[in-house]
């Protein structure tokens, strides 16, 4: 009997609801009906996504920044499928692998020059484990600071550096010595230094949660107080990287030197999870500096074969189809243009970002029927506002968006790198129309936020 994944899907591909609601996070497919995103997709290409009546879907949300080449990319299909049949070793572990040594010398290519060494892994939040391992063991200190509504990954070091407390709560006691600071505040952060006792500083250098940017000085004030006062400046790149900003690592907007670049997301492909570290000389030489340290700290599937195949055939797709300058292009073009809009709408406060990193936040209105609308919704959960603009934006428009984080009155786009012009007309054109339908009172998008006031307040007295 043979097996087969296509005739399973085949069988099954309307069966995932009911499959989840009993196997997995049946929470999650309460929030997928309730707010209408319920859909069956049958296949992705590229920036879209195609549900099973064949309806095209434009993907600005892309995994969580995962797919910077856009799904199935043959290029990376194709290095994957000549991987699996070129019956490889993999994973001998008493041995080291080729293809790990050629991705960690591509990555490096594309860092500041104070780095030189490569540490594998599995995941971003693996990654900055990592990091926070390494500092210490390092500095032989033990503070870590972070910063304010900073995300940093969900397991338990990593959420120590959370700066959501939603992520945090009911998990503690979480790792001692991590410190919270505000964003864009160098004063706070010397403050925080200036014991000499906090072996690294961990900071996106633009904040994923809110898409928050910091001073133009801030990441070089950062750089030089933590040489200052002995401390290691680890920038985590993880959503931030890879071209997403429109440079190949946001910190190259700044021309900063950090001692550490954690990474992870769009450098899989989209297939196989991969994460790395990229460190100076010193650090990994501190680390590992015995034969019996050599395996102080890993990760059994780091290294596989599959991995880092396609790490290196996405940094082939990204270079070669220039996807960073594509990012810088679009990207800036969708924010102006969104940007253009703001006298039109009172609703809309700003677009802003970088590259293909970008934010649409609201802001309360001034008119008296619009502001006593908005005060509703604000009444009934914080920042639902948004939920009017992406709700209608997947029905209507069949984009796919997300709001950019709990209780913040922003929608967040984080696509692939290679959309079109085609498709930055259509996403400029289609927020126009969802921000206008806002300004209208009564009507269909407010009976939508009625019943979103609704299931907020009866979520509130069930808690």
């Amino acid at each position: 009997m043979t097996f087969s994944i296509a005739e399973l899907f085949a069988q099954h591909s309307t069966d995932k609801f009911d499959l989840h609601e009993q196997y997995l996070n049946n929470q999650m497919v309460r929030v997928l009906k309730t707010i209408g995103y319920d859909r069956h997709y049958k296949r992705a290409l590229g920036q879209y996504l195609y549900d099973q009546d064949g309806a095209e879907y434009l993907d600005l949300l892309s995994g969580f920044g995962v797919f910077a080449a856009g799904r199935n990319h043959p290029t990376i299909i194709n290095a994957l499928k000549e991987t699996l049949t070129l019956e490889l070793p993999n994973l001998v572990q008493l041995d080291v692998s080729v293809l790990s040594g050629l991705l960690a010398q591509e990555i490096l290519k594309t860092t500041p020059e104070n780095l030189n060494k490569m540490f594998f892994c599995n995941s971003g939040t693996e990654a900055v484990e990592a990091a926070i391992k390494f500092a210490r063991y390092t500095t032989k200190r033990e503070k870590i600071v972070f910063c304010e509504h900073g995300y940093h990954g969900l397991t338990m070091g990593a959420l120590s550096l959370n700066g959501e407390e939603i992520f945090r709560e009911g998990f503690g006691p979480l790792l001692p010595g991590c410190i919270a600071i505000p964003f864009n505040d160098l004063d706070a952060l010397e403050k925080a230094l200036s014991n000499n006792d906090v072996a690294a500083f961990v900071v996106e250098p633009i904040q994923g949660k809110g898409v928050n940017l910091p001073d133009d000085d801030y990441l070089a004030g950062v750089e030089r107080l933590c040489k200052q006062y002995g401390t290691l400046f680890v920038a985590d790149e993880v959503q931030t990287g890879i071209g997403r900003t429109g440079k190949f690592w946001a910190i190259d907007h700044w021309q900063v030197k950090p001692d550490m670049i954690c990474m992870a997301k769009a450098l899989s492909g989209g297939f196989v999870p991969v994460g790395g570290v990229a460190m100076t000389q010193k650090i990994m030489d501190t680390v590992y500096n015995r034969m019996d340290r050599a395996v102080v700290h890993g990760s059994t599937f780091s290294k596989n074969n599959m991995a880092m195949a396609a790490g290196l055939a996405t940094l082939h797709v990204i270079e070669t189809e220039k996807l960073v300058e594509n990012s810088a292009k679009v990207g800036t073009d969708i924010i102006n243009s969104l940007n253009a809009l703001s006298d039109k709408y009172e609703f809309l406060k700003e677009a802003r970002g970088k590259g293909m990193m970008i934010a649409i936040e609201f802001k309360s209105p001034k008119s008296l029927s619009l502001k006593a609308a908005w005060a509703m919704l604000e009444a009934a959960n914080k920042g639902l506002f948004c939920q009017m603009i992406t709700i209608p934006l997947f029905k209507e428009q069949r984009i796919l968006t997300q709001v950019a984080g709990h209780g913040m009155n922003v929608v967040k786009l984080l696509p692939p790198l290679n959309l079109t012009q085609k498709d930055r007309d259509y996403i400029v054109t289609s927020f126009d129309q969802v921000i206008a339908d806002t300004h209208q009172i009564p009507g269909s998008i407010w009976e939508l936020g009625k019943n979103l006031a609704s299931h907020a307040l009866k979520n509130k007295k069930s808690s």
